[in-house]
């Protein structure tokens, strides 16, 4: 009889299968409906914590210095991530500021914490307090974390706005883009590999 903790689910149309030992740049697909079921991951946990120490000092560059500064006849503005969901609020679509504060400030944060959280107790190969209840956030704030969206919004505004206005990407921008990458590569679908290491 197959153990359980042998067994992966897939996430789009609950077939069960056998985990598989997956050599460098190999996944699995689901036969029914050609879902990622796993993918080949090799980051230890030294790696990922790292990575994700990493990611949480770029979140405070994306977060607290400008996106892009413009400028016009001496005219000089900038503006930062916040400035741009207080921008939001102040108009007749203040829901979409708390949707975009979500989405590209707070999911991603909270992402970072609680993954510093979990690989911190799991350098000493011990489960973390609440273990199960941080894996399942984990879960659920992934597909409300969209940085990488923002940062093709930035990038769209800058190259629209190049023609018209003189403007310069700022720290900002160049740590959301990498912040972006960063969060893919630690919280993406490979941090499940966790409830098996631990």
């Amino acid at each position: 009889m197959v153990n359980s903790k042998d067994l992966i689910i897939c996430e789009h149309c609950d077939c069960v299968y056998e985990k598989a030992t997956l050599a460098r740049h190999q996944k699995t697909l689901c036969v029914r409906c050609r879902g990622v079921l796993q993918r080949y991951n090799n980051l230890t946990v030294e790696q990922r914590l790292a990575l994700s120490f990493t990611a949480a000092m770029l979140w405070l560059f994306a977060n607290f210095y400008p996106v892009m500064s413009i400028s016009l006849k001496g005219l000089k503005n900038s503006a930062t991530l916040w400035d741009s969901v207080l921008a939001l609020s102040q108009g007749p679509i203040t829901f979409m500021a708390m949707v975009a504060a979500i989405s590209i400030i707070i999911a991603p944060a909270f992402q970072l914490v609680l993954l510093i959280w979990v690989l911190g107790f799991a350098l000493t190969s011990r489960r973390s307090p609440a273990f199960k209840l941080c894996m399942r956030w984990l879960e659920a704030l992934r597909p409300w974390s969209m940085l990488e969206v923002c940062l093709l919004g930035a990038m769209v505004a800058v190259f629209k706005l190049a023609g018209m206005l003189d403007v310069l990407p700022g720290i900002g921008l160049f740590a959301l883009a990498v912040l972006s990458l960063l969060l893919i590569r630690v919280a993406g679908r490979d941090v499940r590999d966790l409830w098996d290491v631990l």
